[in-house]
C-alpha cells in the first residue's frame, strides 16, 4: 500500500513538472525528499524525455523505485546536444546519483606526440591537453601497446628519443645510435633535410599511408648496395626488417580501418561488461574492459548509452564508433559526438565487433568467477572471525622503514569485488622520534586514518600485520573512536615464519591458526601480502627520491632559484656538469663568476 502511494505521489510531481518542462536541449535532475539527487539525465527535448517516466508500467523496477521517490525536479537549458552531454557527465561525476549507471573511468589515454616546429622532432609519450604545432597519434588503450609501437618506430625510422637538453649538449653519439635506433642528428650524422624525410615517413606510417614505404626502402637499399655503400644498405635493410615485423603483427581485418572504436556489451545475471577496442591506422592500439555500476535491472541499450555518454565526454572521438547494438538515444549521441554510431550485420567490421563481444563475454565470466571465489572466502571469514555481517570493506595496514629511515605506513582496501586500488593510502610518519617503533608508527597511522573516517569509508575489518602486542596497541589508540561493527584482527608469522602457518589474534579470544592451505588461509595471506607489497613499494619510492640530491646543492652560492633555472635550462644536474662556462652563462641569473664556480666544481 505504501509503495503504491509513493508511486502515485511521485507520478503527481512528475506530471506537474512535465507541464513546466522546457522543450529545449538540456539536463534534468530528480531529487528526493531530502534534496538528494536521484538521477541526472540529458535530452534533446527535456519535456518529451521526462514524459517517458510517466509510463510507469513500461519502466524497469529500478526506475519505478526512482519515480516513487521524486519530490522535486530541476532543469538546465543549454545550447545543443554536445553541451547537454558534457553537463550531464559533470553532474554525474560530482553527485554520483543513486539511479544513474556509473562508470569508474578517470583515466587519460596515452598518445605519441611530435612537435613539428622543432628542427629535429622527437616522438614522445604524452598525456594531457593537446597543444598547437604538435601532431598526436593514438590514443593507445594502455602503455604496453604504446611502448610496443614506439619500439618498432625507433627501429624503423631512427628518430631521436633523448631530451632536448641532452640533445643540445652531446658531443658524440649515444648508445641508441650504436644499436641502430637513432640517426644521431645531435652530432650531425644526418642532415636536417634527411631527418625530416624520416619524420615524414614516420607520420605517414602512423596515419596509415605506408603502402609504398617498404618498396621505396628496398630500392634505396639496392641502390646503396650497387654503389658499394654497404653501411647505408645495412641501415635500410634493418629498417625494412622492422617495418616487416610491424606488418606481420597486423591483423588483416584491421588493415583498411583508419580510425574506429569497437564497443560491445555483454550481460549475464545482472552483471554487465563493456569491451572497447581501439583501431588506428590499421593497427590495434589496445583494448579496455569496463564493469558499470548501479545498473541492476537496466536494459543493455540503456547501459551502453550511459557508457558512451560518459566515456566520450572525457576522451577523444574516433571517426566512427562501431557497437554490438544500438544504444538508447542513438540519434542524440550522434549529434552530440558529431560521428556515426553504426551496427554491422555482415562484412569485416561485423566480424571484428563479434570478436569484441566474445572478449566481453569472457571478461565477464572471469570477473564473475573471481567474485564468487572472493564471496565464499568472505562468508568463511565472517564465520571464523565471528563478524556481525559479511565484510564489504577490509582495511589492511603495514609499515616499512630501514632502521627508522624513510618510514611510511600503508593501507590497502579489499572488497567483495577485489582490491580497491583507488582507496589505497600512504602515510609519511611525521614524528621522527618513533620511526624505529612499529607500535608507535601504527598508532600514528591509524589515528590519522580514523580522524578522517566517514560513514562512506567506514571499514568492517581492520587487519594488522603483527601479533598480540600490535593488536593491544591498536585497541588502545582507537579506544576513543566509535568502533561499533569494526573487527580488529592481527596476523603474525607462524613457526619458522612459514607461509600458511600464521596465527590470528582477536581481543577476547585465544590465538588460532587456519587449516593449512585452506582457501581462507590463502585469501588472508594474499591481502596481507598486498599490503606488504604496497608498503615496501612506497618506501622504496620515498628512499629513491630522497637519495637523489642534486650535486648543485653542494655548490656554494647556488640557491633554490638558480638551481631551478639551471635544471630547467639543461634538464638535469648531469648535463649541467658537462656544460662549458659560456653555456652556463646563457642561463638567466648566472654571471661569468658563478658560471666559473660551477664549472670548476665539476672539473676539480
Amino acid at each position: 500500500m505504501e509503495k503504491s502511494f509513493d508511486i502515485k505521489r511521485g507520478l503527481e510531481i512528475l506530471e506537474k513538472n512535465i507541464k513546466i518542462a522546457p522543450e529545449k536541449p538540456g539536463v534534468y535532475r530528480m531529487l528526493d525528499v531530502q534534496e538528494k539527487v536521484l538521477y541526472v539525465g540529458k535530452a534533446k527535448n527535456i519535456k518529451k524525455r521526462i514524459v517517458a517516466y510517466s509510463h510507469i508500467n513500461k519502466l524497469p523496477a529500478r526506475l519505478q523505485r526512482m519515480v516513487a521517490q521524486i519530490r522535486r525536479m530541476e532543469f538546465v537549458v543549454v545550447e545543443n546536444e554536445a553541451k547537454a552531454l558534457l553537463l550531464e557527465n559533470e553532474l554525474i561525476k560530482k553527485l554520483a546519483p543513486k539511479y544513474n549507471i556509473l562508470l569508474k573511468d578517470d583515466k587519460t589515454f596515452p598518445y605519441l606526440s611530435m612537435n613539428m616546429k622543432e628542427d629535429f622532432p622527437v616522438l614522445r609519450k604524452y598525456r594531457g591537453v593537446k597543444k598547437s604545432g604538435y601532431k598526436y597519434f593514438g590514443p593507445f588503450a594502455n602503455v604496453l601497446a604504446l611502448n610496443n609501437t614506439l619500439d618498432l618506430l625507433q627501429k624503423a625510422f631512427l628518430l631521436r628519443s633523448c631530451s632536448d637538453s641532452n640533445f643540445k649538449n652531446r658531443d658524440r653519439p649515444c648508445l641508441m645510435y650504436q644499436i641502430k635506433r637513432c640517426s644521431a642528428p645531435c652530432v650531425g650524422k644526418i642532415s636536417k633535410e634527411d631527418y625530416h624525410k624520416l619524420v615524414d615517413d614516420a607520420v605517414a606510417f602512423l596515419e596509415g599511408k605506408s603502402t609504398k614505404m617498404q618498396q621505396e626502402m628496398s630500392e634505396k637499399m639496392q641502390k646503396a648496395s650497387d654503389a658499394c655503400d654497404f653501411e647505408t644498405a645495412m641501415v635500410f635493410r634493418d629498417r625494412i626488417r622492422a617495418l616487416s615485423s610491424v606488418q606481420q603483427g597486423k591483423n588483416v581485418e584491421y588493415a583498411n580501418i583508419k580510425s574506429a572504436d569497437f564497443v560491445a556489451i555483454y550481460t549475464e545475471n545482472n552483471l554487465y561488461c563493456i569491451q572497447l577496442f581501439i583501431i588506428r591506422a590499421g593497427q590495434n592500439c589496445g583494448n579496455m574492459v569496463f564493469f558499470p555500476k548501479q545498473s541492476e535491472g537496466a536494459e543493455e541499450a540503456e547501459v551502453l548509452e550511459a557508457f558512451l555518454s560518459n566515456f566520450y565526454a572525457n576522451h577523444q572521438l574516433p571517426e566512427e564508433i562501431v557497437v554490438s547494438q544500438y544504444p538508447d538515444n542513438n540519434d542524440f549521441l550522434q549529434e552530440a559526438f558529431g560521428v556515426k554510431i553504426n551496427v554491422y550485420q555482415k562484412g569485416n567490421k561485423a566480424k571484428i565487433i563479434q570478436g569484441v563481444l566474445n572478449n566481453a563475454k569472457e571478461a565477464l565470466e572471469r570477473k564473475a568467477a573471481l567474485e564468487t571465489s572472493i564471496l565464499k572466502n568472505l562468508e568463511n571469514m565472517q564465520k571464523v572471525f565471528l563478524l556481525p555481517s559479511l565484510p564489504k570493506r577490509i582495511e589492511v595496514y603495514d609499515n616499512s622503514h630501514i632502521q627508522g629511515s624513510y618510514a611510511v605506513g600503508a593501507m590497502i582496501v579489499a572488497t567483495p569485488e577485489g582490491f580497491d586500488k583507488k582507496a589505497y593510502r600512504t602515510f609519511n610518519i611525521k614524528n621522527s622520534e618513533i620511526t624505529n617503533d612499529d607500535f608507535a608508527m601504527m598508532k600514528e597511522v591509524l589515528t590519522r586514518r580514523f580522524d578522517k573516517m566517514t560513514e562512506e569509508n567506514r571499514p568492517d575489518v581492520i587487519l594488522l600485520d603483527g601479533g598480540l602486542g600490535q593488536l593491544h596497541a591498536v585497541h588502545e589508540c582507537l579506544k576513543d573512536y566509535d568502533l561499533r561493527g569494526i573487527a580488529i584482527i592481527a596476523i603474525s608469522k607462524g613457526p619458522e615464519r612459514n607461509a600458511g602457518k600464521e596465527f590470528y589474534h582477536q581481543m577476547g579470544r585465544e590465538s588460532f591458526e587456519l587449516p593449512f592451505q585452506s582457501p581462507l588461509a590463502f585469501y588472508m595471506q594474499n591481502i596481507r601480502d598486498e599490503a606488504h607489497r604496497f608498503a615496501i613499494g612506497t618506501h622504496r619510492k620515498k628512499r629513491a627520491k630522497s637519495m637523489f640530491v642534486s650535486k648543485l646543492d653542494e655548490i656554494e652560492g647556488i640557491g633554490a632559484d638558480r638551481k631551478k633555472k639551471l635544471l630547467n635550462h639543461f634538464g638535469s644536474a648531469e648535463v649541467v656538469a658537462q656544460a662549458g662556462v659560456s653555456d652556463l652563462q646563457k642561463v638567466s641569473g648566472i654571471s661569468k663568476k658563478t658560471a666559473e664556480k660551477i664549472f670548476n666544481y665539476f672539473h676539480k
